[in-house]
């Protein structure tokens, strides 16, 4: 990094807007950062040494705290989730902005028979906890000193899995009636959130950032303490039920997103009746056709860990997820069913387009003639990335985990790029060229290979198994 540059790492999703007026109001001048945004790598007219790049709000605080940036503005759970865990790290916060506000909040569903945050300390039994922030989550369960207690990541939507799958859920709430309304119950708000400034501290000591915090002057500091202690919530007694399923019921994931559609378009070729799982009506528990089945939308990325834990029977998930999971976990129970021919993607090895080489040998060769004392390698697929480099026996690689819109990395903050590509015009836009396909990715049906006991259990997978066969064949 240039010493006279500056760089800000700003987030995309829900804190873009709100963001961009912000920088307007400060006269920061972040020319082409707005809701309709096509570039990643923007400049300010305002400061000459300042740039810019967009990320997913998840990568910034870890793109700050080992120093590619300077400053970053992202929400303040993704800071306390990465502090949780890495307290000595660079990471400083600097202010609050007051914006996007929410709250982290330990939640039961009401069929769990939770009435307060007090008998969870006391029962003596194992604690199922499920959260897209596993630091935070584990830093509660210390904290309340949990005798017992298991805590699941998950890419989002963690409450769905209330309650047959996890008593506790530590989530984000923006709208806490509407989380109640679903029948939901806030044991305790953890802290709140909003967005923030935040600063590498090696860059706050020794660059020259003064000019552009004094921009911020204006905005109120609020200190921020993780798990502090506030007064419980008071709710309704909530009623006595449990879900109990039978030997023979069989657990089905289907997917949320840009799957849905394709997912739901097979299932109805398979003669399955779904209620609720369509463009128009989407729910977490859609109704199906089978009295025996029972339905859940999750993440795909998620799916092959919550069939692993028998959570789940049967899931469709993508390829490249499953390749994700086993090559972490190859003693893993779960099991490729049955390819179903849609959701294809490639998964590719990609780098800039100044990289003068066309293939991965070329790029081996490049490494060993001394181009990258240590390859950075950026991708959502680390263990896939990970597998990968050792099969092309490239030495030394450093591998960075991200969460979505992986392209923006290269060059400045990776040297190579493992992701999914359909057209491969996104990695175009980025200047960015495949120099590798590792593998063709579809759809697919997973299972758990331990999960068949029951005979009549087997007998109900093998039908949805069989009815899909016929549907794709």
């Amino acid at each position: 990094m240039s010493t006279g540059l500056i760089r800000l790492a700003l987030p995309k999703g829900t804190l873009l807007s709100p963001t961009s007026r912000l920088l307007n109001e400060l006269t920061l001048g972040v020319e082409g950062y707005s809701s309709d945004a096509r570039r990643y790598r923007l400049h300010s007219t305002e400061f000459s040494y300042i740039t810019a790049k967009i990320f997913q709000e998840k990568d910034i605080p870890i793109q700050v705290a080992i120093g590619n940036y300077d400053l970053g503005i992202c929400g303040a759970d993704w800071v306390e989730e990465l502090l949780a865990r890495y307290l000595s790290s660079s990471l400083v916060k600097i202010l609050n902005l007051n914006y996007g506000k929410s709250e982290i909040c330990l939640v039961s569903h009401r069929h769990s028979n939770i009435p307060d945050i007090y008998v969870i300390g006391k029962e003596r039994r194992e604690w199922r906890i499920v959260s897209e922030y596993p630091n935070l989550a584990e830093a509660f369960a210390l904290n309340l000193r949990l005798r017992d207690f298991k805590v699941f990541p998950v890419w989002g939507s963690a409450e769905v899995y209330l309650p047959e799958d996890a008593e506790l859920a530590v989530l984000k709430i923006v709208h806490e009636q509407e989380l109640v309304s679903r029948g939901f119950v806030c044991l305790r708000k953890l802290f709140p959130v909003t967005a923030c400034l935040i600063a590498n501290r090696e860059s706050l000591e020794n660059r020259g950032l003064h000019q552009i915090l004094s921009r911020f002057a204006s905005r109120r500091v609020e200190s921020s303490r993780i798990l502090r202690r506030q007064r419980t919530m008071t709710q309704a007694q909530p009623a006595i039920f449990h879900f109990q399923r039978g030997e023979q019921d069989v657990r089905v994931a289907l997917p949320d997103g840009h799957q849905q559609v394709p997912t739901a378009r097979v299932l109805k070729q398979a003669g399955l009746e779904l209620q609720g799982y369509s463009t128009v009506e989407v729910c977490s528990r859609p109704g199906i056709n089978l009295d025996w089945a029972s339905i859940k939308v999750i993440r795909p990325q998620d799916m092959p860990l919550q069939v692993a834990n028998g959570n789940f029977d049967l899931a469709i998930t993508g390829e490249d997820w499953f390749r994700e999971h086993i090559y972490r976990f190859p003693a893993s129970p779960v099991k490729k069913l049955l390819d179903l021919g849609f959701g294809q993607v490639k998964i590719v090895a990609a780098v800039n387009t100044e990289v003068p080489v066309a293939n991965i040998a070329q790029l081996r060769r490049y490494i060993q003639n001394g181009a990258y004392p240590c390859l950075r390698v950026a991708s959502e697929y680390i263990n896939i990335a990970d597998r990968y480099l050792q099969d092309q026996h490239i030495g030394c690689y450093k591998l960075i985990l991200t969460w979505g819109a992986s392209e923006v990395f290269p060059p400045e903050d990776a040297d190579l790029l493992i992701d999914n590509v359909q057209t491969g015009r996104t990695l175009i836009k980025q200047n960015l060229k495949v120099i590798d396909i590792l593998f063709q990715s579809q759809a697919c049906l997973i299972g758990n290979t331990q999960g068949f006991a029951s005979r009549d259990k087997m007998k109900n997978i093998n039908f949805i198994i069989r009815r899909l066969e016929k549907a794709v064949a």
